[in-house]
């Protein structure tokens, strides 16, 4: 007899239905799986003998084959437990259902229970996709697959619930609201106010300009003097999540295996350590998982320390940050990772930290300095928007009450300054195609000869000089201005560390 079933592995965040035969033929007893299935697949044998006998079956005593088709492709991973163990049951006849249009994905724990697995929201969108009914996925996944409306999602905890299922218990199909759940969402709980902030004045008035246009954005000061306070105030006034990006960024890190609810409800914010390698910043590893970079997708990515990166590191950024993606190229497959984020870095402006503070002396020589610089190449600095020099604060300042803005005042100017970019061209002013720009920034003449003079003056690169008028777009959609004004381009210019021309 041949039992079929349909599974699903992860290539990098897609998911590759899998069709999986079992065969019961003469000779001896044994069971093989053939179709590249890799070391987590061939250990799954022992799972799932196992997990039949605790749910009172056993092997069947014939030639067990198991075809994994397409068999060209390597399979990974350990949600094919459920598929192949239900193959074998139908192929045995102890189980009769019906499994044309479903996916069933799912790991076998040795006692029968069905335990969760990694990129069921991918595994359920390629359902989709191909047209099928629906899934049997493990309870602790059912919501992620749920998130995919369209689709019958049926949840199992342990082996024995599906062959009820096949002997006709009812299994209520699982829905969930994700539109609902991000209407719900709460601003991220304990977010610290903007307004704690004594002073910096320059730099709370770049963090806004940056939140509202999408911008990149580099802090540059001594220890102590608030560059990571300041960056991690910055998800407290970004624009709440659309459904579709919750849903890609759900995608993503349910894929690499750190989701911790159905959906994810704000835009995530990753800080990884400066020792980060290329693999765990970028993505990789055998199988591939996406990186930070890809978990930051629709967020912020903020890298302390800056030059204490890998220069590999930093260097493969510059590619990410104009593509938008990653893409890991290995012998046996390729795979492309979502990485559309904010960039916020900070550094120190030697490796002693204290040069131009006027607090402590430097003790960094000339040549210590010029190092320490070139560590961030011109590249790298010329794809970031925004250059900030945060200065120490004075006691008198650290010991007044507040006077700047609020988050939520602050967030209120952001989203008016989003809606206002999303109606006109789609995107925030960060993303804006060069095809698109001067149609979408409408500088006046004297914003134009403004900029012109200072690429002249100052050699900016023609990168450098799109930027700008990116930048100055935002400040003058911040202003509630239809056009580009020359002032937005000369604080623009601030921005960009050049003098005013």
């Amino acid at each position: 007899m041949l039992g079929r079933t349909t599974g699903a592995v992860l290539i990098g965040v897609e998911a590759r239905l899998i069709e999986v035969e079992v065969d019961l033929g003469g000779g001896l007893p044994t069971i093989a799986a053939v179709g590249l299935p890799d070391s987590a697949v061939r250990e799954g044998i022992d799972r799932i003998r196992s997990a039949l006998g605790h749910t009172g079956f056993k092997l069947p005593q014939r030639r067990v084959i198991v075809n994994l088709a397409p068999a060209d492709l390597r399979k990974q991973g350990t949600g094919l437990d459920l598929p192949i163990a239900v193959g074998i049951l139908i192929a045995d006849g102890k189980l009769r259902l019906d499994t044309r249009g479903l996916v069933l994905a799912g790991e076998l724990g040795l006692d029968g229970a069905v335990r969760p697995v990694r990129g069921v929201l991918s595994i359920a969108l390629a359902a989709r996709a191909a047209g099928l009914r629906g899934l049997i996925v493990p309870e602790a996944n059912a919501d992620e697959a749920a998130l995919v409306g369209s689709l019958e999602v049926r949840p199992i905890s342990t082996l024995g619930d599906i062959v009820a299922l096949g002997h006709g218990t009812p299994v209520s199909p699982r829905r969930v609201d994700g539109c609902a759940i991000l209407e719900a969402a709460t601003r991220r709980s304990g977010a610290a106010d903007l307004a704690e902030v004594r002073g910096q004045a320059s730099a709370r008035r770049a963090l806004e300009i940056a939140a509202a246009g999408g911008h990149h954005l580099l802090l540059s000061g001594p220890p102590g003097a608030g560059k990571t306070m300041l960056a991690r105030r910055l998800p407290g006034f970004l624009p709440a999540p659309s459904f579709e990006e919750a849903l890609a960024v759900t995608r993503i890190h349910g894929a690499a295996g750190v989701l911790d609810a159905p959906i994810v409800s704000e835009r995530p914010f990753r800080a990884p350590h400066h020792s980060a390698s290329p693999a765990g910043l970028l993505g990789g590893c055998n199988p591939p998982r996406p990186g930070e970079v890809s978990l930051a997708h629709h967020g912020v990515l903020f890298l302390d320390e800056l030059p204490e990166f890998d220069r590999r590191c930093l260097e493969s950024l510059r590619q990410v940050l104009e593509e938008r993606r990653v893409v890991i190229a290995r012998a046996g497959a390729r795979c492309t990772f979502p990485a559309d984020f904010q960039l916020i870095a900070a550094a120190n402006p030697c490796p002693c930290g204290w040069r131009g503070s006027g607090r402590r002396d430097c003790r960094c020589d000339d040549g210590a300095v010029a190092r320490y610089n070139r560590r961030i190449s011109g590249p790298l600095l010329d794809r970031i928007d925004l250059h900030v020099d945060v200065r120490p604060v004075d006691w008198s300042a650290l010991d007044a009450p507040p006077a700047g803005p609020s988050t939520d005042e602050v967030c209120r100017r952001v989203a008016a300054a989003r809606a206002v970019q999303m109606a006109r061209a789609g995107s925030p002013n960060a993303g804006l195609p060069d095809a698109e720009l001067e149609a979408r920034v409408r500088p006046t003449a004297e914003s134009r000869r403004l900029l012109g003079r200072a690429v002249e003056r100052f050699g900016l690169s023609a990168r450098g000089a799109r930027r700008v008028l990116r930048i100055a777009r935002t400040i003058a959609d911040l202003a509630g201005e239809p056009r580009t004004e020359a002032r937005a381009v000369a604080e623009a210019l601030g921005f960009r560390g050049e003098v005013d021309p």
